[in-house]
């Protein structure tokens, strides 16, 4: 028996180089100065689902929601062992918060047929896990989250160890089920070189367009309609057109998306500067070191 999974990935800015440089003066990062990359506990999620496929058999789909350039996490996750990617894209998804998010992503979500749908626990420039939970609520599924071992799948029956913190539980549930996974759940394997080979012309339609674009400036935007659609007819022949929907295709509710549906509003951003009131020059040698370390000790710094 296999099971049809679906991953929700996400591409996030790498927040362990932020620098003064990629400061804005409100506080706020600058995500162009710093490098896309797939989420992290993403990963452990998308490697969990290809373990459930290595065992059982089955589908995997990852979904992403992002702008053109998360194409090429799509591309990693179908290098690792990924069937099916789907790109949501549309300019009026800008601005959503978990709960508009969530919901965007569940109307995709209710497109696919699935047992099992996996995310990470949560990512890393935002640090909420909210999508999850809310995502399970929206699909109206059984969630169980902060994952750290699926120790049983058998027929419609799930069975995970999960982190609460002090300690662990041990939970089943009935399929279809939402898992969130953690950083601790596995070790994400790396790209297969034949899956590379067979996946690197993958393009989604819009960097078909952009491609096209690229290649014939001169050209005119009904000349362009038609080489992008020549282009995508010959990829969807050898199964390398990437899926893109837009809010239209997953029957969203305008209401619900990009600002409008998202009640988060920021009230307030501070930027803190840790300032030393008092600095001292230690000379980089052993009595130096020595009086430094005596000095912390009656002071009680350190014990």
């Amino acid at each position: 028996m296999g099971y049809n999974c679906v991953v929700l990935i996400k591409q996030v800015p790498d927040t362990k180089r932020i620098t003064g440089d990629v400061m804005n003066d409100d506080g706020t990062v600058k995500r162009s100065a710093l490098p896309a990359i797939f989420n992290p506990e993403d990963l452990n999620a998308l490697e969990l689902a290809l373990q459930i496929k290595d065992k059982f058999g089955g589908h995997i789909t990852v979904l992403t929601m992002g702008l053109p350039a998360a194409s090429a996490m799509l591309r990693d996750a179908l290098y690792r062992g990924a069937d099916e990617a789907i790109l949501i894209t549309d300019r009026r998804c800008a601005a959503s918060d978990t709960l508009a998010t969530s919901y965007i992503l569940s109307c995709a979500v209710k497109k696919i047929d699935f047992d099992i749908a996996l995310c990470g626990r949560q990512a890393i420039d935002g640090d909420t896990a909210q999508v999850g939970p809310q995502l399970a609520e929206k699909l109206g599924v059984t969630q169980i989250t902060y994952i750290e071992e699926l120790t049983e799948l058998e027929g419609r029956t799930i069975t995970a160890r999960r982190n609460i913190g002090n300690g662990w539980q041990q939970v089943k549930a009935t399929l279809p089920v939402l898992l969130t996974v953690t950083g601790d759940a596995n070790e994400p394997r790396v790209a297969a070189a034949k899956k590379m080979m067979k996946h690197k012309s993958a393009l989604s339609p819009i960097e078909v367009e952009q491609k096209i674009r690229t290649e014939n400036p001169d050209a005119g935007e009904v000349e362009i309609k038609e080489l992008a659609e020549l282009k995508c007819s010959k990829l969807i022949e050898k199964g390398l057109l990437m899926k893109q929907w837009d809010l239209d295709a997953v029957e969203a509710d305008l209401n619900w998306c990009g600002q409008s549906g998202s009640p988060t509003k920021v009230h307030r951003i501070q930027s803190v500067v840790l300032a030393a009131k008092e600095t001292r020059q230690i000379e980089p040698s052993e009595e130096g070191i020595s009086g430094m370390i005596h000095e912390l000790i009656n002071d009680k710094v350190i014990a």
